[in-house]
């Protein structure tokens, strides 16, 4: 059976000796909780070796960029996406986002060492680990809080019987599902004692209360809405700078 093109853009970039970590709809394809994704996000290690190795890679995948800013350590540091569109013929059309640094996400070398490694069609790929790419998925987009409803109900569902206390933590962190959260509380109330103290919807599901565990999960997404439009409002205006030095050139 041939390779999907994401699979053949996953290959070139490993065999580039890049050191990537895939993350966004993708990742959550190979984690269960999404079913399909047109784009590769990858998280990528922004020093000048790892740079040169990605680029070698975008070569021999015939990528061009298609937006502001191009690919330079200063920019990926700073926080900044770089866009390529594949023209090479078993991958065309295919998009590749490439980032270094993500608001709520800890150093590439944390992430790294922590990362999933899963086997796709005779290929290792390197994903964000699942807690991570929740956080990662707090965002402004409307599209990503029901992914990370289902990222974490995935890791309930499948992980329940074997649950470490890392993985219960987790839970309590990071679930949305209010009738789920009071399922957790109830069942582990030592650590939701633990945890509540840092999160309210916790809080209100030892109270056994769906009603108020909705209004903290609604609350709690605002904010993380709120911190997401703060972290990008500087980085859209040094882009609308790159447009405009760019259209004067």
């Amino acid at each position: 059976m041939s390779q999907s093109p994401i699979l053949k853009a996953l290959s070139s970039i490993r065999r580039s000796g890049a050191r990537t970590l895939l993350m966004g709809g993708q990742a959550c394809v190979f984690y269960g909780a999404a079913e399909f994704s047109r784009d590769i996000d990858l998280l990528i290690l922004a020093d000048p070796t790892n740079l040169a190795k990605m680029s070698e890679a975008l070569g021999a995948l015939h990528a061009e960029a298609i937006a502001v800013p191009a690919l330079e350590q200063r920019h990926l540091l700073r926080g900044h996406a770089v866009h390529f569109r594949c023209r090479r013929d078993d991958v065309a059309g295919l998009r590749i986002d490439l980032m270094s640094s993500l608001r709520t996400a800890a150093s590439f070398e944390e992430l790294w060492a922590r990362r999933t490694t899963i086997e796709v069609g005779g290929e290792s790929i390197d994903l964000l680990a699942m807690e991570d790419l929740v956080r990662a998925k707090k965002t402004q987009r409307d599209k990503d809080w029901p992914m990370i409803r289902r990222l974490v109900e995935e890791s309930y569902f499948t992980r329940s019987a074997q649950a470490t206390e890392d993985v219960i933590r987790f839970w309590l962190r990071e679930l949305r599902t209010p009738q789920l959260l009071l399922e957790v509380a109830a069942d582990y109330p030592e650590l939701s004692r633990a945890e509540a103290e840092l999160r309210p919807a916790v809080q209100a599901a030892l109270l056994g209360s769906a009603d108020r565990v909705s209004e903290a999960l609604e609350t709690e997404e605002l904010e993380e809405r709120r911190k997401d439009q703060v972290y990008w409002a500087p980085l859209k205006r040094e882009l609308a700078e790159f447009r405009s030095n760019r259209r004067k050139k």
